[in-house]
């Protein structure tokens, strides 16, 4: 069965977005090195499940041409990845999605998520979309958690598991550390 792998990047006071949604801090620390273990990550799975903000944003910074964007070559592997798989929007308020290979979901989370794990293929990966987090945190559909730390604090923003009411008890199985001071804390949950 398919894995649901989070990734996600966080500042060490557990915030995933700044008050007005910013993530200047997580672009302060951003290297090459980051950029192909990125890209690396992608290579593993094949299909992206975002939530509607994250689309928004995604879909706006890397639906355009990346041979004309000047970016490492790296972003150009993960643009390149991001611009062809597979992509599943959860929305409540979206109608329409126009990036490349996006779709919005037709059933309820839990169900659109389990029928994608039955099916075969590479891994799913989740990026950002901290409400979509939370759901199939909730639902025990989340195989692994890849929390990018960002050695900064902002003191205030939008934290990751805001609406996770129990303990999540988990399980550390790798880590990979960055010159960036950025570490890559692997969970499953226990």
């Amino acid at each position: 069965m398919r894995k649901v792998i989070v990734s996600i990047n966080v500042t060490l006071d557990g915030f995933m977005a700044g008050p007005d949604c910013g993530l200047d801090w997580h672009f302060k620390s951003w290297n090459e090195e980051m950029a192909r273990a990125t890209a690396e990550q992608l290579s593993k799975a094949d299909t992206i499940l975002l939530g509607g903000i994250t689309y928004r944003g995604m879909a706006q910074y890397w639906n355009s041409n990346p041979v004309n964007l000047i970016r490492p070559r790296e972003d150009l592997d993960f643009a390149s990845m991001l611009n062809s798989y597979p992509k599943v929007v959860f929305s409540k308020s979206m109608t329409t999605v126009s990036w490349n290979n996006a779709r919005l979901a037709k059933r309820e989370i839990e169900e659109e998520v389990m029928e994608l794990k039955r099916r075969d293929g590479k891994d799913m990966i989740v990026y950002g979309s901290g409400k979509i987090v939370t759901t199939l945190t909730k639902l025990g559909l989340v195989d692994e958690f890849r929390m990018w730390v960002h050695p900064v604090v902002i003191g205030c923003g939008k934290p990751v598991f805001k609406e996770l009411a129990d303990m999540l008890d988990l399980h550390l199985i790798k880590t990979e550390i960055f010159s960036s001071g950025v570490v890559i804390l692997s969970y499953t949950i226990k």
